[in-house]
């Protein structure tokens, strides 16, 4: 061992509250981002388009990413056909114009179509931190229940404004029906 000071990993991840409905949840979350909580994740069994408005969730990127992949297939499908009808293997056949706009159109559509749907695929994947096989979430026991029929709340401990005993107070005021430490 160096004489350095070793690195130790944080001792807590986060505080998990467990609530009975779903409105609990999307109330607690909304509280959660009122009292100025920013780095925080809720868990539900389903969707639930509630929770992305309380947690004030309007990330719209993978629709950016999307319509920007569309369009380069578009130019891509469209740019590879006009090459290969007029650059690569012209053919003038009965004086016909070797770029024919009508003809192009299934391929340029097909590529459009591809290109967007792996741009929205890849992105989403990408900026959802996709695969993770492990969180630290999946320590609770309780958490288990996530998949079925539990709602829940956790504040991290990377948040600006976590404090151990406070947050607890704090997630003790939202009424859950337990309260848990998240190793990491």
């Amino acid at each position: 061992m160096s004489s350095h000071a070793k690195e130790t990993a944080p001792s807590l991840y986060g505080l998990m509250a467990e609530f009975a409905t779903p409105t609990e949840l999307v109330v607690a979350a909304r509280r959660t981002r009122e009292a100025g909580f920013r780095k925080f994740d809720a868990f539900s069994p389903y969707p639930m388009h509630e929770l992305d408005e309380a947690m004030d969730l309007h990330d719209n990127r993978v629709a950016k990413f999307t319509f920007i992949g569309g369009l380069c297939g578009c130019v891509g499908g469209f740019s590879l056909a006009s090459w290969c009808a007029a650059v690569a293997y012209p053919l003038n056949i009965g004086g016909r114009p070797l770029i024919s706009v009508p003809m192009f159109i299934p391929v340029t559509f097909e590529c459009t179509i591809l290109l967007a749907g792996l741009t929205a695929a890849i992105s989403m994947l990408v900026m959802n931190g996709l695969p993770s096989p492990y969180h630290p979430v999946f320590n609770v026991d309780p958490f288990a229940g996530a998949s079925r029929s539990k709602f829940f709340l956790c504040i991290e401990s990377a948040d600006p404004k976590f404090d151990r005993h406070a947050t607890e107070n704090f997630l003790a005021g939202l009424n859950p029906s337990e309260i848990a430490e998240v190793a990491p």
